[in-house]
């Protein structure tokens, strides 16, 4: 049984330097998780931040700066109606009725055809719009009007620069990540985007 004799403990003490913590104190100030439960701390005045709530932040501030995410067309009600659409570009494009009409319907369906992808197990055929017209005829305008109507990511390729891989020109590749870049590298949303080709006619034959 210990008995106090009265006199205090002789001997040094390791000192803390003053300004420094110890290494398992150091925590992250908005987790709350020690050092050597994340990959890296940062330090602050005062403060420090772990990669993890580095990139918590920076999906929160992506999903602020950029709110028109794919995640609005997964449900029908939020799919703007062919009636619709038609209607925002003769905001932007005067006459082209047909063209208006036949592109209002097919990029409705195409997006409808995403959503019921993804419920059922029933496979139905992706299409593309081939639009025809001579220089100036808003051909370009209308892929950039839809573009805007569905909030989705445009990437515009000539046809008479692409080449087969490996030879001199672009691919498909650059055609996909040029996409990519304009989703800010979001895959999801791209999966969603417009890719409009121009000048097809050049290399018909």
């Amino acid at each position: 049984m210990y008995k106090p004799t009265g006199q205090l403990p002789t001997g040094r003490f390791p000192e803390r330097r003053k300004g420094t913590l110890a290494k398992d104190s150091i925590r992250c100030s908005f987790c709350g998780k020690r050092q050597e439960q994340v990959n890296r701390i940062i330090a602050g005045p005062n403060v420090y931040i772990c990669n993890e709530c580095v990139d918590l932040c920076n999906s929160i501030l992506h999903d602020e700066m950029h709110p028109g995410s794919a995640q609005q067309l997964e449900l029908p009600d939020k799919l703007p109606t062919p009636q619709e659409i038609k209607t925002y570009m003769d905001q932007y494009i005067i006459g082209q009725d047909a063209a208006k009409v036949a592109l209002s319907v097919a990029v409705y369906n195409h997006y409808k055809r995403i959503y019921f992808a993804q419920q059922t197990d029933v496979e139905l055929q992706k299409s593309n719009i081939l639009l025809i017209g001579p220089t100036g005829s808003g051909k370009t305008l209308f892929a950039q009007t839809l573009a805007k109507i569905l909030n989705v990511p445009f990437a515009i390729a000539d046809a008479t620069t692409l080449t087969e891989a490996g030879y001199v020109g672009e691919d498909v590749e650059n055609i996909l990540l040029r996409l990519l870049q304009a989703a800010d590298f979001d895959v999801e949303l791209a999966e969603r985007g417009i890719i409009y080709i121009d000048e097809m006619d050049k290399i018909a034959r």
